[in-house]
């Protein structure tokens, strides 16, 4: 059990530094797609930390998992930010290199963060607690699968827009 509510405390750290790390782009660029992104993902992991935290709190106090605890975490719109912004694609602007090398160290949190998930997930035994788990990795790897959309769009926005739109090369 200690060794869970280490690893709580460490994804407690984790949401905490990455929420930072979203507000702090989200206010920099001025890339529209990356700014909605940005602070699509930052408002997700406020959500993770304060959940987390009411967990750790409990589970410390009871020293089992909590009974009471809604486990329930609001589940991830980000994909929406990124097809919302299809509709606007002709008006938006090139990202520059510093909105690009922010989305891809974003990558690599959510892939931390989903593998970290999932550990926490496979090591438990308690239904509850790996339902818990796998929904935040599941959520995890859904950022991780839109951050590399929008990495995508910001390289190569007419390769991104034809694979948007499913359209083909031989005019069908």
């Amino acid at each position: 059990m200690t060794e869970r509510l280490n690893a709580l405390a460490i994804a407690l750290e984790n949401e905490m530094k990455e929420k930072k790390f979203y507000l702090e782009n989200a206010d920099r660029t001025k890339h529209p797609l990356g700014k909605a992104m940005f602070q699509q993902i930052a408002t997700e992991e406020d959500e993770h930390y304060q959940r987390l935290k009411e967990l750790h709190e409990k589970w410390e106090k009871q020293q089992k998992w909590p009974d009471s605890l809604p486990l329930r975490v609001k589940d991830t719109v980000v994909k929406n930010v990124l097809n919302g912004m299809l509709k606007k694609v002709s008006e938006m602007p090139m990202g520059d290199d510093d909105d690009l090398k922010a989305i891809r160290t974003a990558i690599k949190f959510e892939a931390r963060g989903a593998e970290f998930y999932a550990r926490l997930r496979d090591n438990s035994t308690a239904p509850k607690e790996k339902a818990f788990f796998n929904l935040l990795a599941d959520i995890e790897h859904e950022h991780y699968v839109s951050l590399k959309d929008t990495e995508e769009y910001l390289t190569d926005p007419a390769s991104w827009f034809q694979k948007q739109e499913k359209s083909g090369l031989d005019g069908a």
